[in-house]
């Protein structure tokens, strides 16, 4: 059965490089705080920790640990890691507030046959530019660089998206876009 909270569960999607934690972090210090507080979890991951990046960072071990004891409200793999989003995000969206995270397009399906009140940003990038900060942040190795960089050429677009935003220009514009998007959303069930 579909889970119909009231909050709304805003997935952000785009190609790697393409600026969604930088989105997400413009949104979350641009929120009004006269609306239901947004939430923005971290992401359990199985790699190391990096500096760029603010999620729990978790042995493979670990991981299904915490899926055998339904920690995760979903979770995929990509690149040979596991991603895992906290069941904690459940009570947030029982209570009304918003949550926005970063996923993986390949979780979508499923996360719409989970969750009623759910929409999808899209964030473009040309993909030069996104070959440019893919090699400037320089977290991936080269086999997993090229990797990225091949799937993004597949998913330069995202039609299915309720929103696209286009980020090749300022991170200020995408952010206010996105920004406003949530805004309509969340003021429309206050």
């Amino acid at each position: 059965m579909i889970k119909n909270f009231l909050g709304t569960l805003f997935l952000i999607v785009g190609n790697s490089g393409s600026g969604k934690d930088s989105i997400i972090s413009g949104v979350i210090k641009a929120y009004p705080p006269y609306l239901k507080q947004i939430y923005a979890p971290k992401r359990f991951i199985t790699r190391p920790p990096s500096e760029t990046e603010k999620n729990f960072s978790i042995s493979p071990e670990d991981f299904k640990k915490m899926d055998k004891k339904g920690m995760f409200a979903f979770k995929w793999q990509i690149y040979g890691l596991s991603y895992g989003i906290p069941i904690k995000i459940e009570d947030f969206l029982k209570d009304g507030h918003p949550v926005i995270i970063n996923v993986s397009r390949s979780i979508l399906k499923k996360t719409r046959e989970i969750y009623k009140n759910l929409k999808i940003v899209f964030i473009y990038v040309p993909l030069e530019t996104t070959i440019k900060r893919l090699k400037v942040r320089g977290r991936e190795r080269s086999e997993l660089l090229e990797e990225r960089i091949e799937r993004a050429k597949g998913y330069q677009l995202f039609p299915e998206a309720d929103l696209i935003i286009d980020n090749s220009g300022k991170l200020d514009d995408a952010i206010n876009q996105c920004l406003n998007y949530i805004i309509s959303i969340v003021s429309k069930k206050q």
